[in-house]
């Protein structure tokens, strides 16, 4: 198999999202891959390319109107490469990057930005309350992360609830100031509306991870995302935020710690469309 695993670069795209003071330190770090497989789409509207493998969106470069890249670096990773459209995507934001790349960005981001390990309880404005930037426990790391794509847990979570609330039976009494940083409340909302990843499947950045750090307990209780880099083991390692004492980063958690259930956003998303009840 001829394959390829590119060096770090700059992101060079707009991306809108989280953090935006952070756009210009992004550098992901694309998995090898099979360069008789991938292929590249031009996105003319947004003046990027888009690397896939098997329908996983990789990286996404700047382009010139005539879909050439705009920077040496990106012209000598790309060249060869085959050209040929999309395959179907779900861009919530509108950015023109895939939802599943935006999490992976985000989760980047996220990392960056090192908040400490903080589950206080705070009163949080409705849509789109957050902690202090510079806090927070290991839900916030995957909400601020999804919202790079566009997608508000806190309102997500807020009208799932009101709208199938015996899927919900556990929740006493609804609260979107902490409904949505509660691993035990997030799991039901990925079931119903991400895709659920099989156990032996190939890893992707992006991908949200939830995992069993107490098997004497029943169900999940910790949660974070695939990072785009790798650890010791050859595993990828996962941006979280793991407890007291830590800060948002990357973690070599996949070869010890238990994983219970991994989700990818779905390949199509539309606004306001109906749910499982």
């Amino acid at each position: 198999m001829l394959a390829l695993a590119l060096l770090l670069v700059p992101l060079g795209v707009a991306d809108v999202g989280i953090f935006p003071d952070l756009d210009g330190q992004v550098e992901l770090q694309l998995p090898t891959f099979d360069r008789k497989t991938a292929r590249v789409s031009h996105d003319p509207r947004h003046g990027m390319l888009l690397l896939w493998a098997d329908d996983h969106a990789l990286r996404a470069y700047p382009a010139r109107p005539d879909g050439s890249p705009v920077r040496d670096v990106d012209r000598v990773a790309l060249d060869g490469l085959p050209r040929g459209p999309a395959p179907p995507f779900a861009d919530t934001d509108g950015d023109g990057i895939p939802d599943d790349l935006d999490v992976a960005i985000g989760a980047r981001k996220v990392a960056l930005n090192g908040a400490r390990y903080s589950q206080e309880y705070r009163q949080l404005p409705y849509p789109g309350g957050d902690v202090p930037r510079e806090q927070g426990a290991c839900t916030d790391t995957v909400v601020r992360a999804l919202r790079n794509a566009g997608i508000d847990l806190q309102k997500e979570i807020a009208e799932d609830i009101a709208r199938a609330r015996r899927v919900y039976s556990f929740v006493r009494s609804a609260n979107a100031s902490i409904d949505h940083r509660r691993v035990k409340t997030l799991l039901p909302w990925f079931e119903r509306h991400w895709t659920r990843v099989d156990e032996k499947a190939p890893w992707h950045a992006g991908e949200v991870v939830f995992f069993d750090t107490f098997p004497s307990r029943p169900g999940p209780d910790h949660i974070g995302l695939v990072s785009d880099k790798s650890g010791p083991s050859g595993l990828p390692l996962v941006i979280n935020n793991w407890d007291a004492g830590y800060r948002d980063g990357d973690m070599d958690l996949l070869p010890s710690v238990p994983v219970t259930h991994r989700f990818r956003p779905p390949a199509r998303r539309t606004r306001g469309a109906a749910r499982r009840p």
